[in-house]
């Protein structure tokens, strides 16, 4: 067994890696279990299908609103901007 210099100091600080530390590395499909390293290629993989968007159907705006609007619609989790478009578009049509 070698005598390797711990990764962390006893704060917990990172030490700069070297080269010793660097070739002793694997692969991650290696060193985790297959359905670790299968969750990450999947979390990868949907990553990577966002980005800008070729012909935009928003438009960016600034908007101030209440804190209490906001609460609201963070309270029910992701998608809190997309349900308040949806509201806004309710109210739009209503008027027509």
């Amino acid at each position: 067994m070698t005598n390797r210099q711990p990764l962390t100091d006893d704060d917990g600080e990172v030490r700069e890696l070297t080269a010793a530390d660097i070739a002793l590395f694997r692969p991650a499909q290696e060193v985790l279990p297959p359905e670790v390293y299968a969750g990450l290629l999947e979390m990868n993989r949907r990553a990577g299908v966002r980005g800008p968007q070729k012909a935009p159907t928003k438009t960016r705006v600034s908007i101030r609103l209440s804190p209490e609007v906001v609460s609201a619609f963070k309270a029910d989790g992701p998608g809190w901007q997309s349900r308040i478009d949806a509201v806004l578009r309710q109210w739009v049509a209503s008027r027509r």
